[in-house]
């Protein structure tokens, strides 16, 4: 099995997103042991931003960081525990909320794909880019 990077390249809908972690210098960590948990926008997700968002993004490297860090929750949680979840606590040290009533939505990200296995954690995809407070 591939890890959360390759598995995200190979899926083809994120290359912003893995161009942004190649940016923020995130490659080898989500290369790592992990395990991780990745909610990971896809391109649609990232065209839904303010023009020039993700241009900005990419010459800002610690905002950036800060927000793909925030997409990212330590330990393999799947789509069955997520939805016993309140919240969770990400990489970037503050908390994503969690709402299972209708779906599974993360903050007010909806999640359209759960459980993409990789070999170092999961991979939940959303259709919104989450951002820290």
């Amino acid at each position: 099995m591939a890890d959360i990077v390759d598995t995200a390249v190979s899926a083809g809908s994120f290359s912003t997103l893995v161009a942004a972690v190649k940016a923020a210098g995130l490659v080898e960590t989500l290369k790592g042991a992990g395990p991780f948990t990745v909610f990971a926008p896809t391109d649609e997700a990232f065209a839904k931003l303010p023009a020039g968002t993700v241009d900005s993004l990419l010459k800002d490297i610690p905002q950036l960081t800060k927000i793909l860090t925030y997409h990212v929750v330590s330990g393999k949680v799947m789509a069955a525990d997520v939805v016993k979840l309140k919240s969770a606590k990400t990489v970037e040290g503050s908390e994503v909320k969690i709402d299972a009533s209708n779906g599974v939505k993360i903050n007010s990200s909806t999640v359209t794909t759960p459980d993409v296995a990789a070999d170092n954690g999961v991979i939940h995809i959303i259709d919104t880019v989450l951002m820290p407070a």
